[in-house]
C-alpha cells in the first residue's frame, strides 16, 4: 500500500487529528453558573491560595504539550513548525489512544534556544508535564537540562530518551535469543545526533561498553576536529581502542548496529563483516540503513526497524503515552534515569520467554496491554524514588 498517497488523501478528509471536547455540559442556567462565571470564582481562589489546586480543579493534571521547532521532523530535517505540526497531532492522538494522556501541539516559530526556553516556561503553569519532539541537535540538550532544572514538572523529550528506552528494550530481548551479554558486544550506533547520543549513554546504563558512535563523516573518536560540544563528550567515554575510519570500518566484527541516521548508508557488505547472530536495529524513516530484504540476504540475525511495514517495528509510540501516564499519575517532579529504567524492562518482559523469537522481540505498539505496563511501572519507579509529589 502506497501510505504517502493514502495519508494526504486522509489528512485532507481529517482536516486535523485531534479536537477539543467539553467534558461538561453548559447548556441550563445552572449548569453555565456552576462551570463558568459566577461560580467559577470560587474555584479560581482556590488556586490563588494554594496554586496545588490546580492540579484538582482544572485539566491540568492530564495536560500535555507535543513541542517543537519543527528543526527535525522525523527523517525529514528542517522543514519549520507549522510543517511540523502533522506529526505532532499525530503523537497528540497516540497520547490520548494509549495513555489517556490529553496532549496538543506547540509549534514554536524560533530557532533561538533561550527564547524557546522562555516560551515555554511562561506556559508551564497550564500543563502537567511537557514532551518535547523534532528539536534539533544540539540545542535539544541544552533546552532539556535547562527545563529539567527549572521547572517542577515532568519534561522529556521523546527524540532522546523515548527512543533510547525502546531501544535498550529491543536490544535485552534480541540478546537474550543471540545468547550475547550486552556488556561482551560491541556496539556500532550510526548518527550522532540526539537520538544516537542519547541512546549510547542509556545502554551503558545498561552495562554496555564496547560502543562506537559514527557521523557523517565517520567514526567519532576522542579529538576529531569536527564534533560539537555533545558529541565531544559521548567521544571521551566511547571507542576505547580509538578506532578512526569510516561506519564500514566500524562494523567490521560487531555485534549490533544501531541506526538512527539516514537511508541507504549500510550495505550487504557490512552487515556480511559482522559478527555471528548479528542484531540490526536501522531505525531511519520512512526509508532505512538497508532494506531489511538485503540485511536478511546478507545473514543479519535479528532485525529491527521504525517502521510497521516490517517485523519488530522499534518505535518510541510503545513509550511516551505509558511513562507520562505514570508520571502524571505519580505526579512526578521530573523523569529520572530509573523511572526510564523501569519503562525499557517493563516494555521488555511483555514478551514472554515462550513468546520471544527473531521475528518478535517486542510487543505491537497497539498492544494496550503494554502500555498499561508502562504506565504502573513508571508509577511505581517514581514513587520508589521519591520525585512524587503526593505520594510519599
Amino acid at each position: 500500500m502506497d501510505y504517502s498517497k493514502r495519508s494526504v488523501k486522509c489528512h485532507k478528509k481529517w482536516r486535523g487529528k485531534i479536537e477539543i471536547k467539553a467534558r461538561v455540559k453548559v447548556d441550563t442556567r445552572d449548569r453555565l453558573s456552576t462551570a463558568y462565571t459566577p461560580g467559577v470564582a470560587a474555584a479560581c481562589l482556590e488556586i490563588k491560595n494554594d496554586i496545588d489546586k490546580s492540579y484538582e480543579l482544572t485539566r491540568r493534571w492530564n495536560t500535555v504539550p507535543v513541542i517543537t521547532d519543527g528543526t527535525a521532523v522525523l527523517g525529514l530535517g528542517d522543514i519549520g513548525p507549522e510543517a511540523g505540526m502533522p506529526v505532532m497531532e499525530g503523537k497528540a492522538a497516540l497520547f490520548k489512544t494509549f495513555g489517556d494522556v490529553d496532549a496538543y501541539p506547540l509549534c514554536i516559530r524560533s530557532k533561538d534556544t533561550e527564547e524557546i526556553i522562555r516560551t515555554i516556561k511562561l506556559f508551564a503553569g497550564s500543563w502537567g508535564g511537557i514532551n518535547l519532539e523534532d528539536i534539533s541537535a544540539p540545542r535539544c540538550f541544552e533546552i532539556e537540562t535547562r527545563l529539567k532544572e527549572e521547572l517542577d514538572i515532568p519534561v522529556f523529550h521523546d527524540d532522546q530518551h523515548g527512543t533510547a528506552i525502546v531501544t535498550a528494550a529491543a536490544l535485552i530481548n534480541a540478546l537474550k535469543l543471540a545468547n550475547k551479554k550486552m556488556e561482551e558486544v560491541k556496539i556500532v550506533i550510526n548518527g550522532a545526533g540526539a537520538a544516537g547520543i542519547s541512546i549510547c549513554k542509556f545502554l551503558m546504563q545498561f552495562g554496555a561498553k564496547h560502543l562506537i558512535m559514527c557521523d557523517l563523516k565517520g567514526i567519532i573518536y576522542d579529538g576529531a576536529p569536527w564534533l560539537n560540544k555533545a558529541q565531544m563528550e559521548i567521544s571521551k567515554m566511547t571507542n576505547e581502542n580509538k578506532l578512526q575510519g569510516t561506519l564500514k570500518d566500524a562494523m567490521r566484527n560487531s555485534d549490533v548496529f544501531i541506526g538512527v541516521s539516514g537511508p541507504n548508508c549500510v550495505t550487504k557488505e557490512m552487515v556480511q563483516s559482522m559478527n555471528e547472530k548479528s542484531i540490526l536495529f536501522t531505525l531511519a524513516n520512512p526509508v532505512p540503513e538497508i532494506n531489511p530484504i538485503l540485511a536478511k540476504e546478507a545473514g543479519a540475525y535479528i532485525l529491527g526497524t521504525g517502521s510497521s511495514q516490517y517485523a519488530n517495528q522499534i518505535n518510541n509510540v510503545l513509550v511516551f503515552p505509558g511513562l507520562f501516564r505514570g508520571a502524571l499519575d505519580a505526579r512526578a517532579s521530573t523523569v529520572n534515569f530509573e523511572m526510564m529504567k523501569a519503562a525499557s524492562v517493563g516494555i521488555s518482559e511483555c514478551v514472554s520467554e515462550e513468546e520471544l523469537s527473531p521475528e518478535y522481540i517486542l510487543p505491537y505498539a497497539y498492544d494496550k496491554k503494554a502500555h498499561e505496563i508502562v504506565a504502573k511501572s513508571v508509577f511505581e519507579a517514581a514513587i520508589r524514588t521519591k520525585v512524587s509529589k503526593i505520594y510519599k
